[in-house]
């Protein structure tokens, strides 16, 4: 599970057009299409620059959002911008992806230079992993690195295709991520707690089932507590639930041999609202017409108390409606304790996790956060992620 592929360092890169696969999803303003968070433009300066030092030519290619087609509000110009201001090199813009042109452009690369590809999502045949389109990609390089983590549990053209066509390895950010990440499952320092919440148990079930042989305790907030707490028979309101997976609960329930630890409170609210009412109850009397939205301090304090002397520590989802800042109190508790945990790996999972450490103020206090919500989700699972899969092993 960990690195055992090959990187950037194994290969020459002398002299060679590099096909790096970046992960420039990045967030944006509605109106201006301004970029309102660059982390991951950010996080892949290390292999770029590594590339660009040892003599490559660069192609970078990514998606950004979820295109139907081309269109221009998807377009990755606000990226090239950005990415030649923290490079301090000339960024090339190519107008497509694909086609005579743009071999053309990516051919005529020196040593040094930087080309970016628009959307590769443009094209359907990107999600389709369609061979004749990863064919395409692979005419722009000689070598192709994926260092898009965050993608890697997608088995797109861009992040597993190409691989059949061009010697393929990893970039550092991947590296650092499955390093990070595997390093915590198959060899975590104990005591090794699991924090788990976002809004559904079935999204987490692979998870919990993988991590409880692994870890000491997990915690449990977010709307999958609702699930849990529907299966010891309490009452939840008007509270987002799955139905359906209350046998799944009460079964991890008996499995976990007590390693779960559910909220005792809750802060609920008369609505699903930014401005709804909001009260503190304990965990058996949530009252008709009311929602559970986040976990109650009781529960704050119970988890900051399971938290202490923790030596590795994998925090994945939010533990209420944290666009909500009155339901937003139980996550931003959650990343100040773990910023105040001495001596400690700490490994937030990409997504609202990421977000949640970042609006505390303390991202730069963890040991590592993830770039990939859904592709670090799938890696807790024990899955194997189709762009890691395809690398050369060692």
């Amino acid at each position: 599970m960990a690195m055992n592929k090959k990187t950037i360092r194994d290969i020459d890169v002398n002299g060679k057009r590099v096909l790096v696969r970046c992960d420039f999803n990045v967030p944006q303003d509605k109106t201006d299409l301004r970029i309102t968070d660059d982390r991951r433009i950010r996080e892949s300066l290390p292999t770029l620059n590594y590339l660009l030092e040892h003599g490559a030519a660069l192609v970078l290619m990514s998606h950004l959002g979820r295109p139907k087609g081309r269109d221009e509000k998807f377009s990755l110009k606000p990226v090239a911008a950005r990415l030649q201001e923290l490079l301090g090199r000339p960024v090339q813009m190519a107008s497509d992806v694909i086609g005579d042109a743009v071999v053309a452009q990516a051919h005529a690369l020196k040593p040094g230079d930087v080309l970016l590809l628009e959307n590769v999502r443009f094209y359907p045949e990107e999600e389709k992993n369609d061979p004749a389109f990863a064919r395409e990609l692979a005419r722009l390089g000689d070598v192709y690195v994926n260092d898009a983590f965050g993608s890697a549990h997608r088995a797109h053209a861009s992040t597993r295709g190409v691989a059949d066509y061009l010697p393929a390895v990893a970039g550092f950010l991947m590296e650092k991520e499955l390093n990070y990440l595997g390093g915590a499952l198959e060899n975590p320092k104990h005591p090794f707690v699991a924090i788990l919440g976002g809004a559904k148990i079935g999204d987490k079930i692979g998870v919990i089932e993988n991590l409880l042989p692994k870890v000491d305790r997990i915690l449990i907030g977010g709307g999958m507590a609702n699930t849990f707490a529907l299966a010891n028979g309490y009452p939840i309101g008007d509270s987002l639930v799955e139905a359906d997976k209350v046998d799944v609960a009460r079964g991890l329930m008996q499995k976990s041999a007590g390693k779960l630890v559910l909220p005792v409170d809750w802060m609920i609210g008369d609505k699903f609202a930014a401005d709804a009412k909001a009260k503190v109850v304990d965990v058996q009397n949530v009252p008709n017409g009311w929602r559970i939205l986040d976990i109650g301090p009781e529960t704050i304090q119970l988890f900051e108390q399971k938290l202490q002397g923790a030596k590795t520590v994998v925090w994945n989802g939010p533990m209420g409606v944290f666009e909500f800042p009155q339901f937003a109190q139980g996550t931003l508790a959650m990343a100040h304790a773990l910023a105040a945990l001495p001596d400690c790996i700490t490994i937030i999972g990409g997504g609202d996790s990421a977000a949640a450490v970042e609006a505390a103020g303390v991202a730069n206090k963890m040991t590592h956060v993830s770039t990939g919500g859904g592709a670090s989700l799938e890696f807790m699972e024990g899955r194997v992620l189709p762009g890691v899969e395809a690398l050369q092993n060692k």
